[in-house]
């Protein structure tokens, strides 16, 4: 699904020198409660509760479960499915698109879901004013900039000028059920990227007050918000009106705050709560989660990757030899293999292996161990940091393998690599993306849609929403902009290739590993279906 995710990973470190397609399980017949109830484990999120205002997983899972889009990706290969859409057509060869509704679908307050719900979700998430994180995924619509302005100064004092517009010129309502997209170049991959969260429409009720909207939202989803106690559970319960196919086999589902995933998995073992979406890496030794869940677990491939953002605009890390040096001194094998027990594949490239596009082995030298040529590249840098932090969020067990990769840059270096944990999740993505950092950061990605895409212009185009180390490059933008406005799909992935083979000497982030994710569940739970994204499938878990 979505954007930086909190990595809700235990990560238990034995000794060692560095002090790491859907998949169904569907046990014995048992008759399904049709009005039952499950409890997952959850982060509180970092945002309100607004579709294109979440960037992150644990807010991200909340609205699938609140809020339908027009499309959506099918659990055992992401393949694009309509979902409130009845069809997204073109005509001219993929520049204007024909978007109609299914007719009979209502929000949660009774009232109907219309074309212009959409359009108007989608200029408030543009307009740059109202400050919403994924109003970058508009970028591609006809009168975008329009809508859009610079600030002058990042967190200091000056404004940004007004916008010349409110609303993009290539949005338009032609009926209650029909409207229509212009973009500012042909694009076939436009109707695969509408499926992400950013584009789910608002509701009349939203524009009265978005600030309460956001606390207590009304979606037109399979699930509708019950209660929300800050920091220690949400709630959401079954909309029996929902139009959709993807009808929910309980009646309600509770996601319940952990600040400790080893916590959650035993109180999973235990029967106090249902799901774990990824268990604590001490758990992968010896394979302990098949044994402890040897009829309730599952290990899967997913579509996440790890990466290291870079404070591009700090001085001793604006060198991009300097970012490379740091990147050859980790020996990701080795943290894969003893810390991760070999559940993570170390990255050559900056783009997962399930997606669309993928190329392997694009970062070469510049992301394989090798402590001699790190060093040598590390000391011809002009400027250089004399220390080295790497900060993450102290409430997921990231410690260990944090502190295995700055003891491979430290003594590749020899410079001091030090650990920096922040409380939370929410307090570490406000520091990161209010450019807070004074080091380097964790970062993941979880993919918002398969494709080669989805990894480059959110993470690393100049202003975009995900791009936390605010690194920007105008040829890198230029190659991007021009796969963008390539209407042909194959054509489009070469040229986004192109793009992706440029990064290695720029070195804009510092790949680090792809997932594979190990989820555990209660006896209670029948159907348990994972996703291609790595999330668990609300709509079809029974339980018994």
């Amino acid at each position: 699904m979505r954007g930086i995710t909190p990595w809700k990973v235990a990560v238990g470190l034995t000794a060692v020198a560095l002090a790491a397609a859907g998949c169904t399980s569907t046990p014995e017949p048992e008759t399904p409660k049709n009005d039952g109830s499950f409890i997952i484990s959850w982060g509180e999120p970092q945002n309100p509760l607004v579709p294109a205002g979440t960037s992150e997983t644990q807010g991200g899972v909340v609205i699938d479960a609140l809020f339908t889009g027009l499309t959506n990706y099918a659990a055992a290969d992401a393949k694009t499915e309509m979902a409130n859409a009845e069809s997204i057509t073109s005509a001219d060869g993929g520049t204007t698109w024909t978007v109609k509704l299914k007719a009979g679908w209502k929000w949660h307050d009774g009232t109907p879901v219309t074309a212009k719900n959409y359009v108007d979700a989608w200029n408030y998430a543009a307009y740059t004013p109202n400050g919403l994180i994924n109003g970058t995924f508009f970028g591609d619509i006809k009168g975008y900039t329009d809508v859009t302005s610079e600030d002058p100064d990042g967190e200091g004092p000056k404004e940004a000028p007004k916008p010349a517009k409110d609303k993009m010129d290539g949005l338009k309502v032609v009926d209650d059920t029909t409207f229509e997209v212009t973009l500012s170049g042909p694009s076939n991959l436009w109707p695969i990227k509408v499926g992400y969260s950013a584009f789910m429409p608002l509701p009349d009720v939203f524009f009265k007050d978005p600030a309460a909207f956001g606390q207590k939202p009304v979606g037109n989803g399979p699930f509708k918000l019950d209660t929300w106690t800050k920091n220690v559970e949400l709630k959401v319960t079954r909309n029996d009106d929902y139009q959709g196919a993807d009808k929910p086999k309980v009646k309600d589902v509770i996601f319940r705050v952990y600040t400790d995933d080893a916590a959650a998995y035993e109180d999973v073992k235990n029967g106090q709560i249902d799901f774990q979406q990824q268990v604590p890496s001490a758990k992968l030794i010896g394979d302990l989660y098949k044994t402890d869940f040897p009829s309730a677990s599952s290990n899967k491939p997913v579509s996440s990757s790890a990466f290291i953002a870079m404070p591009t605009w700090l001085p001793g890390y604006n060198d991009p030899k300097v970012r490379q040096a740091l990147s050859m001194a980790i020996d990701r094998k080795l943290i894969t293999e003893k810390i991760f027990n070999k559940t993570r594949i170390p990255a050559n490239g900056w783009v997962n292996p399930n997606m669309a596009g993928y190329k392997a082995d694009v970062c070469g030298e510049f992301c394989t161990f090798d402590a001699a040529k790190a060093k040598a590249l590390f000391e011809s840098a002009t400027t250089k940091p004399k220390e080295i932090s790497l900060a993450y969020n102290g409430d997921a067990s990231h410690k260990d393998w944090v502190d295995a990769v700055c003891n491979s840059i430290q003594t590749s270096l020899g410079v001091p690599c030090v650990g920096k944990p922040f409380p939370t999740f929410g307090e570490f993505r406000t520091l990161v993306t209010t450019q807070k950092m004074t080091g380097m950061s964790r970062a993941g990605w979880q993919a918002d849609y398969p494709h080669i895409e989805n990894w480059l212009n959110p993470l690393l185009k100049t202003g975009a929403s995900s791009n936390d180390g605010k690194f920007s490059d105008a040829a890198f933008d230029a190659k991007l902009k021009e796969a963008d406005g390539t209407a042909d799909l194959a054509a489009a992935e070469k040229l986004y290739q192109d793009a992706e083979a440029m990064l290695p000497a720029l070195m804009p982030t510092i790949p680090l590993w792809h997932t594979s994710q190990q989820s555990v569940w209660s006896a209670k739970l029948g159907t348990v279906t994972i996703n291609t994204f790595g999330e668990l499938d609300l709509a079809t878990v029974t339980v018994k």
